[in-house]
């Protein structure tokens, strides 16, 4: 039986603040708690965006393939996020910076007792992230990285001021780095890629919510899909919670884990 879900179209305008709201409230978390004895597994959404034919980057990166309303969805995703955790390739690679307060969300945040902005949670293997990277030193970033990653490249970060917590020994486990963050409070958990990260996030089965901005583009090429992984592949049923389009042609679809679906 077919069914008809009409996507919703908001304006592209970053700064609407009506708009910013109305998104706030169609992306808000499940209600999770936040400090013992009630620790609960935080809830992990995915953030990512591929062209139509499934391109997940243009000219090496995902940033050329976004548009004004993906910046909106954006900002509100991580506006309501506790920490942001994206693979450190992903972070250099796109130029990323210290997530920083929203002042359009600030009060929002107070009254859900969170930090001013969300953290940043950088997965890497091998450290190989430059020691002047700009979030590498800052009090709200950590390295999560396993024990048997580079010792060279882990005392120059270290000494760059950086924060690295192991999670594993030969590689990072994933159950660990989601311990970590509920130890820490962080139940909103907001991964924004790359491509092997989420497929280790699949291959774990620990995705809840997966957001995903499709760019109204074609472009061929080499580029991969949004995740990958080197471990056969298993079916995890998703279902359509959200479907927006803006006037520029985007289509923002928000999938959550469907628990009654069969594998």
């Amino acid at each position: 039986m077919f069914g008809l879900q009409k996507a919703t179209q908001v304006t592209s305008d970053p700064d609407d603040l009506t708009t910013l709201r109305w998104l706030a409230e169609q992306y808000a978390y499940p209600t999770r708690p936040s400090s013992a004895p009630c620790l609960a597994r935080p809830h992990l959404r995915v953030n990512m965006v591929s062209t139509v034919d499934g391109a997940v980057t243009f000219d090496g990166r995902s940033g050329e393939l976004g548009g004004p309303g993906d910046k909106a969805i954006f900002r509100v995703l991580r506006a309501l996020a506790d920490v942001v955790l994206v693979g450190a390739r992903t972070a250099v690679t796109e130029g990323y910076g210290q997530p920083a307060p929203d002042e359009v969300f600030a009060a929002d945040r107070r009254t859900r007792e969170q930090t001013p902005a969300p953290a940043l949670a950088l997965v890497s293997r091998s450290l190989s992230i430059p020691a002047d990277f700009g979030p590498v030193g800052h009090s709200d970033t950590v390295i999560l990285t396993c024990r048997t990653a580079d010792a060279e490249r882990r005392g120059a970060l270290v000494a760059a001021g950086a924060t690295v917590i192991d999670c594993g020994d030969e590689s990072v486990d994933i159950d660990r780095v989601l311990d970590l963050c509920a130890e820490r409070g962080w139940v909103r958990v907001l991964g924004e890629g790359g491509p092997s990260l989420l497929g280790t996030f699949i291959d774990a089965d620990v995705v809840d919510e997966v957001c995903v901005t499709t760019s109204p583009t074609l472009v061929a090429g080499d580029a991969g899909r949004i995740a990958h992984h080197s471990a056969p592949g298993r079916k995890h049923p998703m279902r359509p919670a959200t479907i927006l389009t803006d006037e520029d042609g985007f289509v923002f679809t928000r999938w959550t884990r469907d628990v009654g679906g069969q594998a």
